[in-house]
């Protein structure tokens, strides 16, 4: 088994990195070279979260085999002498391989190789991508050249930093530093910065999950959300869809302005390669490429503005396309919230779905997941669950919160984390040290990396799920991984005291922190920054159960939902109004759909017979007819085409009229070309969000 646990392992790894980036990216409409990106970012920083209790238990291992030979006495020099001295001290210390022993001289080298390829992507490749990715260039060259010029401060300033130092260390005659201190101080000033983050994005971690599972006990709470998600939520999609029609208007004039044999013409097709199809359609019909373009009557854009318009298109295109993927997803979640709560009264125990699922389920699922099932689950157990979940994982944030509060102090040992490897290193039970390494710092990845899927910057980074996210915030999350799992990971071999640097005792590391070298170099971080910064995750732990940033962003005008408040009322009224019409317009269209396989169940066969009939002995006075009536529609059909909006609104199915609406129009075509557009004071800075849940 020696190496196999890694192996197995890094193959595991992969596939779940692909299977997230599965959900949040889109495999075939966006550029390879991101997909790849951002899968080894996602890839390696998970592979140093499930490898790291392998490398501690090894270095355990290590350490005993090292403490067994150094016991040995050094008077027995013979062969003879020596294996009889040593057969007791290894009954004393029983230093037998785990069973994931990694050899010696593969981890050094592998965390070398992994940590120096994560830190190339998020300091250099990955900002370079996303500049690339976002940039409205028309070619390969052009895009390049616009990410070098907005990543030209970005580099310039490292590069100034860097430059600064290295002076004073040539000018200064006490300071002689050599190339693996250099190493060290850039390793330290990375995880320094890593640090601050990790801290912030822990401190909200470690309370919002576990009270995001009791609350999911509560089904009024979860449909209250929901509603208020939805009001914010068509605000964003109306939003996006005024911003979509902005932009092809100005694609429209482009189109129309710049003809076929203008040299710029190659540039408007690629623009018009974004556009949805609809539009495509209609630039496509009002296009007249028989007209020569003029260079002294007609003003022409520049490149640089067909540039930009490129930009424009194809943000506001992915805005709109999220916007409407993430709405139907929140009218399915409402839906069956409110299923939940209509057959909790239910005497039957049988859950019944207001609408059934478009896509046909699995019979396997069908049979074990029937309607009697899914209803103790619902209703009964799924609820008491999520309260178990929640009581276990704050367990864990309290340990987490006094471990990183006291994981410094060794004589005695405070830290829990640090007790309960220790206990286990006594009895060399391996078994016990990868588990509760595992489950330690899985936690720990979980209550960070969830905040970073969830943390949204106003419309620039945000990841939606069902492959809805853009490049430039998966690039971006790749980044925030790599600088974020070293600090986390030395945090973890800080609280279990396997760092030297923080048990101070002259013990083998771990192949990980072998890497970093020694942080004696920077005593002031090593010993100052390093044990007393993640202090501050008990402020942060407090804030956030308090709310105080949903709080403060209500303050400055961001919406959030909080139970009492005003305006969170008034947007779950409205979210609810919004669902309820969407039901409504939902129900009518099953009612159709019904009405007309009734009507073709029971006429389809006579219909059918009788228009073979009448293709096999056509009626002259029929044919006549309908010449007639042919001639007479072209004659009177022009303004508006009313006869044909006529002739459909007939073949239509019937609707009734719902007198509970906002608004009323005459014409139904009219009502249903059109878009919604939800009222109410209060939604104008909806689509501003920074955090998702605070």
């Amino acid at each position: 088994m020696s190496g196999a646990a890694l192996g197995l392992e890094i193959v595991f790894v992969f596939f779940l990195a692909l299977f997230l980036l599965h959900r949040y990216g889109d495999f075939k409409k966006q550029h390879r070279l991101v997909i790849v990106g951002t899968l080894l970012a996602w890839y390696l920083c998970f592979l140093i979260v499930f490898i790291l209790p392998l490398d501690v238990s090894t270095t355990i291992y290590n350490r005993c085999r090292h403490a067994a030979a150094n016991s040995s006495p050094p008077e027995n020099n013979n062969v003879t002498g020596s294996y009889a001295t040593v057969t007791p001290v290894t009954r004393q210390h029983p230093c037998f391989k785990p069973w994931s022993y990694i050899p010696d001289g593969i981890m050094p080298i592998f965390w070398r190789v992994v940590y120096w390829t994560s830190q190339f992507l998020t300091w250099i490749l990955l900002p370079f991508m996303q500049s690339y990715a976002r940039s409205g260039g028309f070619s390969i060259t052009g895009k390049i050249k616009t990410a070098l010029i907005e990543n030209a401060i970005y580099y310039g300033t490292y590069l100034l930093i860097f430059g600064a130092f290295l002076i004073y260390v040539a000018v200064n005659p006490r300071l002689h530093l050599e190339w693996n201190q250099l190493q060290t101080i850039g390793i330290a000033a990375a995880n320094t910065w890593g640090l601050f983050l990790l801290v912030l994005l822990l401190g909200y971690g470690l309370v919002e999950i576990p009270r995001s599972y009791w609350n999911g006990a509560k089904r009024g709470y979860l449909l209250m959300k929901t509603y208020f998600k939805a009001a914010k939520l068509m605000t964003e999609k109306a939003d996006a869809e005024e911003n979509l029609e902005d932009v092809m208007e100005e694609v429209r004039k482009v189109n129309e302005s710049i003809k076929y044999n203008h040299p710029l013409r190659k540039c408007v097709d690629t623009i018009l390669k974004k556009c949805p199809t609809e539009y495509q359609e209609k630039m496509g019909r009002n296009m007249d490429d028989y007209e020569d373009f003029d260079e002294k009557r007609n003003t022409y854009p520049s490149e640089k503005s067909l540039v930009k318009l490129h930009k424009q298109v194809i943000y506001s295109v992915q805005r709109h396309r999220r916007t409407q993927v993430q709405w139907q997803i929140l009218l399915e979640q409402a839906f069956y919230l409110e299923d939940v709560a209509k057959n909790e009264t239910s005497a039957t125990h049988q859950f019944v779905h207001t609408f059934q699922s478009p896509e046909p389920e699995n019979r396997f699922i069908q049979y074990f997941y029937n309607p009697t099932v899914e209803w103790y689950w619902e209703c009964l157990l799924r609820p008491w669950f999520y309260r178990i979940l929640a009581v276990v994982l704050s367990i864990f944030s309290v340990i987490v919160v006094w471990s990183e509060c006291t994981f410094f102090s060794t004589t005695p040992v405070l830290s829990l984390f640090a007790v309960f490897i220790q206990l286990a290193e006594k009895t060399y039970n391996y078994i016990y040290i990868e588990i509760a390494c595992f489950l330690s710092i899985f936690f720990l990845s979980i209550c960070v990396y969830s905040t970073v899927f969830r943390i949204r910057v106003f419309n620039y980074y945000y990841l939606a799920s069902h492959h809805q996210t853009d490049a430039y915030s998966l690039l971006f999350s790749g980044m925030l991984f790599c600088r974020l799992t070293p600090p986390l990971c030395l945090n973890f071999l800080g609280l279990t005291h396997m760092d030297s640097s923080i048990s101070h005792q002259n013990t083998q590391p771990t192949a990980y922190t072998s890497i970093m070298g020694s942080m004696k170099v920077l005593s002031f971080i090593a010993d100052g920054f390093y044990i007393y910064y993640p202090m501050l995750v008990v402020i942060l732990c407090i804030a956030t159960y308090f709310s105080l940033g949903t709080r403060c962003l209500n303050l400055l005008g961001f919406q959030q939902f909080m139970g009492d408040n005003d305006m969170t009322s008034d947007l779950v009224d409205e979210g609810k109004e919004l669902i309820r019409r969407e039901k409504r317009k939902r129900q009518r269209q099953e009612e159709g759909e019904n009405r007309r396989r009734e009507w073709k169940e029971r006429y389809g066969h006579n219909r059918d017979d009788s228009t073979r009939n009448r293709n096999v002995h056509p009626d002259p006075k029929e044919s006549n007819f309908s010449d007639v009536n042919t001639n007479w529609s072209s004659k009177y059909t022009r303004a508006n085409n009313r006869t044909e909006r006529d002739r459909i609104e007939l073949l239509q199915d019937a609707e009734p009229l719902d007198f509970n609406a906002e608004t009323f129009t005459d014409d139904p075509l009219e009502s249903e070309s059109g878009r919604y557009q939800p009222g109410g004071r209060y939604l104008s800075m909806s689509s501003s969000v920074i955090f998702e849940d605070i």
